[in-house]
């Protein structure tokens, strides 16, 4: 069961001494993959592969482009089954999240298909008689994808689709913790008729990341992850004029007014903090409730969050499956004792659980009484642990909503259109949600936050084409 994996480097299979271990995070036995730990040498080899192919593939027809992310996304689409298995095995989501995951990454690779015809320009007139004016979008060059382990399909589908549909070559950098599916991931591009050096994928951990930040061969960064890191790809990338787009995270509010509909806020609730085990970075992780409601909901919540089976990911009674490794596992279990010798009481939950195999279970945390100046209401804490904060009305709650330095994602359960319509225009968020979770997003709408959370152009959708390409203006005199 378990896969030795190569690099993909100019269309072949690049081997190397394979010693970092993928494990299985519902049971630690279980070696998932072992995978070759990549560098500059790589890097280099990547880009170069990539430079000598951008400029076929740039001025390939849009329909050969558009043709082969279809057959991509038809592959992915016809292997869900498997390719979901791989990565509930992998990363730790249930069988149902796996397979929904891989069936997003499917169907964003078939929008971007319609995307590369749709490359709109314009014809304009002069202010000076006689004179035409044009402008046309072109690809830039090499992009470095540097993605992260809570999606490992989907967010490398939705930087590598867009870059390849309008023309650019890709040296991508995945998670160490998941590399297995984004080696599946490149070998469906090359099955799926990609020319050679147009995609390539280095496996490896820091090393490679930074390699891809601070080469001259690469002409533009996109990268999720934390802000920490986040905040060396950016330097390392400007300062040599590269550009950059940065997804970093979130500490996202949920806030429920007295006028709610009860079950709706609970379900928001539930869904937005602990489904896929918390780790999405536009996860519920505050929840802003009006005192006149917070003691039936935190009492409703409670119980729900208590009924949720926690368990090996692919079985089919797992509700919550583990954390997708035991750095995050850790980080989990420090930030709940963190939060109760801030002052914060656990209501429920937030305890590390033996099972039948060694996993990496916890029980989801429900943590009440905080206050939002604690740690556990400013930092992101990326698992099942939701903490909640008590204020008087609407106007508290979005005070409360707009504190800290993150802005990605905000959502508001109410019945008052007044609050409602007031809450969209007035959180600082680049998403806002109302009467919906925080998580949730569709594939083809621009994906992205404000403050801390984000730097440079959106993701997903329409937007993406801003960021892989760039404007050409050309005047003409008839």
């Amino acid at each position: 069961m378990t896969e030795t994996l190569t690099h993909l480097i100019g269309g072949k299979a690049v081997s190397a001494v394979a010693e970092r271990e993928s494990l299985n995070p519902s049971d630690t036995r279980e070696v998932v993959a072992l995978a070759p730990d990549g560098g500059e040498a790589e890097v280099d080899a990547a880009v170069a592969a990539a430079r000598a192919a951008f400029p076929a593939w740039a001025g390939a027809s849009p329909e050969v482009r558009s043709d082969l992310l279809d057959r991509v996304g038809e592959l992915i689409l016809a292997r869900r089954a498997d390719l979901g298995r791989l990565l509930s095995r992998e990363e730790g989501k249930t069988l149902p999240e796996g397979v929904g995951e891989v069936a997003r990454a499917g169907r964003i690779f078939k929008y971007f298909a319609g995307e590369a015809l749709r490359r709109h320009g314009q014809f304009l007139d002069s202010t000076r008689p006689g004179v035409e004016v044009t402008t046309a979008r072109e690809p830039v060059g090499v992009f470095g994808l540097i993605t992260p382990w809570n999606f490992p399909i989907a967010i490398p589908a939705w930087k590598a689709a867009p870059a390849l549909a309008f023309g650019d070559t890709v040296v991508m950098k995945p998670a160490e913790t998941t590399p297995a599916m984004a080696r599946a991931l490149a070998a469906l591009i090359q099955e799926a008729g990609a020319p050679a050096g147009v995609f390539n994928l280095v496996l490896g951990a820091g090393a490679a990341g930074a390699a891809i930040a601070n080469h001259p061969g690469i002409d533009g960064v996109s990268f999720t992850g934390s802000q920490a890191t986040g905040a060396k790809v950016g330097m390392a990338a400007m300062a040599r004029q590269a550009r950059v787009q940065m997804e970093m995270g979130g500490k996202n509010p949920l806030v429920v007014l007295d006028d709610a509909d009860l079950d709706r806020a609970v379900a928001c609730a539930l869904d937005g903090a602990f489904f896929q085990t918390g780790q999405r970075c536009t996860a519920s992780s505050r929840i802003i409730v009006t005192e006149g409601v917070h003691d039936r909901f935190v009492e409703a919540l409670v119980a729900k969050v208590a009924a949720l089976k926690v368990g090996d990911a692919l079985d089919p009674a797992t509700q919550m499956g583990p954390a997708a490794s035991e750095r995050q596992f850790e980080q989990n279990l420090s930030y709940v004792d963190i939060a109760v010798k801030e002052g914060g009481r656990l209501a429920f939950g937030g305890e590390r659980l033996k099972l039948d195999k060694p996993g990496y279970y916890m029980s989801p945390a429900v943590i009440t009484g905080t206050d939002p100046a604690m740690r556990i209401n400013r930092e992101e804490v990326f698992g099942p642990v939701a903490s909640l904060v008590r204020v008087k009305d609407y106007e508290a709650a979005l005070e409360v909503a707009n504190a800290g330095g993150f802005g990605l994602s905000a959502g508001i359960v109410t019945t008052s259109l007044k609050h409602a319509t007031h809450f969209r225009r007035a959180v600082r968020a680049g998403m806002v949600m109302v009467n919906l979770p925080t998580a949730g997003v569709d594939y083809h709408v621009p994906f992205g936050g404000v403050r801390g959370s984000s730097y440079g152009a959106r993701e997903q959708g329409f937007a993406a084409i801003e960021f892989y390409t760039q404007t050409k203006t050309a005047y003409c005199l008839a």
